[in-house]
């Protein structure tokens, strides 16, 4: 194979583990469903929405995504939207994609838990059927409501829960440590269900830390504060607890002031197992490729360190073993071409 790093890239066979499929939201989609559902916006244009993707924080963000959120009111809007992610991810060279989805943004509109998670789940399965994509799909509760709200968030999945693969924790960080839901991760290890939680964003590597120990998590999603704590970065190599990181996200909310100043070389040389991702891809520069390229560029990546990052998707993902050694080894002969 010859060709461009760029080139490299787009064929790079990869897995995204850190996926919100409310962020996938593009603007032209927003204005598509606003008209379909008969809702107004308070943009006059497609281009003042996106305009308007400007955020000094997380929580600026989260004004604008839950906002934007509000013209997902039925089945088919959920199909169409995680329908035109996987298409994007596809193109990208994904194999593999496990995907969050916060019902709880919906149900308080009084959007059905099953309008959300059969419109999901009818894309998903298009796509493994028609694209050989294959996918698990992850609650997220919001941590800036109460226990006892994802609770019974908890309870109404459970007769979906043949769809649902794990549980996780997203939204507002900031003062919502993950103790504060240790009760309900415990009840849904019960269940079955595996967890992640998002950690090390704008918290402190500490919660990372309280992630691991009081939620159990399998997985922390960012987690790019770790590198604050000497110990926990030797922790989590040692345990190979992966790292979901999004270096696009990271950047546009200022989490780091640029990427040539992120964690990311520093972690995978502490031997911690990193993945790269796209978080919110609609409203942070670009699709999981984007995020590729930004770090090959910020660190000069090499063509194997990048098959490296790929193989890690796919070994901190939750494919069973055979799966799992079938895609890495698509990502070794990949490599060896190049």
């Amino acid at each position: 194979m010859s060709g461009t790093i760029e080139h490299f890239i787009d064929g790079l066979p990869k897995a995204e583990l850190h996926l919100h499929i409310e962020g996938t939201l593009e603007p032209e989609m927003v204005f598509a469903l606003a008209e379909r559902n008969g809702l107004k916006l308070p943009y006059a244009s497609i281009e003042a929405l996106r305009a308007a993707y400007r955020f000094k924080d997380l929580q600026d963000f989260l004004n604008l995504y839950y906002q934007a959120a509000q013209v997902l009111v039925t089945e088919r809007d959920f199909f169409d939207l995680t329908r035109a992610y996987l298409a994007r991810a596809a193109a990208d060279g994904v194999r593999h994609a496990e995907i969050f989805f916060d019902p709880q943004t919906h149900t308080k509109r009084g959007v059905p838990m099953a309008a959300v998670v059969d419109g999901i789940v009818a894309a998903l399965a298009e796509a493994e059927r028609e694209r050989g994509l294959t996918s698990r799909l992850i609650l997220c509760f919001l941590r800036d409501l109460d226990a006892a709200d994802a609770m019974a968030t908890l309870d109404a999945a459970l007769p979906f829960r043949r769809h649902i693969a794990g549980v996780g924790l997203d939204s507002a960080e900031a003062g919502n440590p993950p103790a504060k839901f240790a009760e309900v991760f415990q009840r849904a290890r019960a269940l079955g269900f595996k967890g992640v939680a998002h950690a090390g964003e704008e918290g402190p590597a500490a919660y990372v830390t309280a992630a691991l120990d009081d939620l159990g998590a399998l997985r922390i999603d960012h987690g790019v504060r770790s590198i604050d704590d000497a110990a926990l970065v030797e922790r989590l190599a040692r345990s190979q607890v992966p790292l979901t990181v999004c270096p696009l996200s990271n950047q546009y909310l200022r989490v780091t002031p640029d990427l040539s100043r992120h964690p990311l070389r520093e972690l995978m040389a502490a031997g911690v197992l990193v993945t790269i991702n796209s978080d919110d891809p609609a409203y942070f520069g670009g699709y999981v490729n984007a995020n590729y390229r930004a770090v090959q560029k910020a660190f000069d990546l090499s063509r194997a360190e990048l098959a490296g990052l790929a193989r890690a998707s796919f070994a901190a993902s939750w494919l069973d073993a055979g799966a799992k050694a079938k895609r890495i080894a698509e990502v070794e002969a990949y490599a060896a071409a190049g």
